[in-house]
């Protein structure tokens, strides 16, 4: 299908994805995994550094003279997900799994390591950031936090995600933002409790419940300007304990996403006031509590660039596209872009009967490994190759 360069390690490389999706680790939990990936970069003849992030493992490769150092970036770690693949390598981990092909990312990550350390053809070095916590934890702003860019002060940052809704042989990318910004949502309503037959002697937290519900999601449809993007929704609903008795209380839970910060304050600022306006109208007390979470993902132009020239020689214009539109989903290397410029870019992974990520039924596609391992190797060399040494 491609023209990619032949990688003889790629049966070793697969079997590891292989070991790795069979013993899955959460957030800040990937000791076994950082041990494999520590173990593997340092048979490549790469320094490497452990404990950023309590788990994190960095790997530095270092060839000719330049000073100039770059750094790429795959995250290690599962979700709380309970399998229900039959395959010999599902997890052995009941109630969590690699649902988000983070075991490719590793895999991809090690290959192009090995392929550069045994075919060291650019002038600089390169930093492999394998980073624990994506899921929800920000494993990479504590990897920021911990000092990364200080012991090892990259130029530029590149990150990748395999994405089952391409095509496998593609790419996409986009400069500006990808991935939205995330924010979690609580709202707790006190009224007061009585007989349900008798709800004229109480306040009921149930009926302000339902009014905010229909009211908060019409903020991103009449509040938000159709140009700007935009999603609120209440996920969690939970209230009383039986079918006669109006409940003290009720609190609600959500999301929101967003790409910019004026409009997820303005988000925040109609929240409140709809709370405010429930409350004096149903009587109850309405707490609203706002915890904005990961960044908006934010690719910078000049390293977006780069990288589209970069998937373009190596799919084909026809097969990289960069013109999609953002997705509503976060991402936590967003804390690294906005330490330094740099590029997250969507590789293609989807099959027909291929199951999205989260899913139960999700596994890494192996076909992509060699795609990614020649992606990483390539952005290498058209960032730090010989050729490009003066430039700085």
């Amino acid at each position: 299908m491609l023209n990619l360069p032949n990688f003889p390690f790629l049966p070793e490389l697969t079997s590891l994805r292989h070991d790795l999706h069979t013993h899955p680790e959460l957030a800040f939990q990937e000791t076994r995994t950082a041990g494999i990936i520590a173990r593997e970069l340092a048979s490549y003849g790469l320094e490497v550094h452990r404990g950023l992030a309590r788990t994190g493992v960095v790997g530095v490769l270092r060839a000719g003279k330049s000073g100039r150092m770059i750094g790429l970036r795959a995250d290690m770690d599962a979700l709380p997900i309970e399998e229900r693949n039959k395959f010999s390598h599902r997890s052995a981990c009941s109630g969590y799994m690699h649902a988000c092909g983070h075991d490719g990312h590793v895999a991809m990550l090690l290959g192009a390591a090995r392929h550069l350390a045994e075919n060291p053809k650019f002038d600089g070095s390169v930093v492999f950031i394998f980073q624990p916590a994506e899921e929800s934890e920000g494993g990479a702003k504590e990897m920021v936090d911990d000092g990364l860019f200080e012991r090892f002060p990259v130029e530029s940052v590149y990150g990748l995600h395999n994405w089952p809704d391409l095509p496998l042989g593609n790419m996409a990318l986009r400069p500006g933002a990808i991935m939205a910004g995330t924010c979690r949502l609580g709202i707790r309503i006190r009224g007061q409790g009585c007989h349900a037959a008798m709800p004229h002697q109480g306040i009921d937290p149930i009926v302000a419940a339902g009014q905010l519900i229909s009211l908060l999601h019409t903020i991103g449809s009449r509040e938000i300007s159709p140009l700007d993007s935009a999603v609120l929704s209440i996920t969690q609903i939970h209230a009383g304990s039986t079918w006669n008795v109006i409940p003290d209380e009720a609190t609600l839970g959500g999301t929101i996403r967003s790409f910019n910060t004026s409009v997820q304050e303005q988000i925040e600022a109609a929240i409140h006031r709809i709370c405010q306006g429930v409350a004096g109208g149903t009587g109850t007390k309405i707490e609203a509590r706002m915890e904005r979470s990961y960044p908006p993902t934010i690719n910078s132009q000049a390293e977006s660039d780069i990288c589209l020239a970069v998937a373009k020689a190596l799919l084909g214009e026809a097969h990289v596209y960069h013109d999609m539109p953002p997705a509503m989903t976060a991402e936590d290397f967003s804390y690294m872009l906005l330490e330094r410029p740099g590029c997250y870019v969507w590789l293609g992974t989807g099959e027909e009967g291929n199951a999205p990520l989260h899913n139960p039924g999700y596994d890494f596609n192996d076909k992509a490994i060699p795609i990614g391992i020649a992606y990483w190797a390539s952005l290498v060399q058209a960032v730090l190759g010989k050729n490009h040494s003066s430039q700085g």
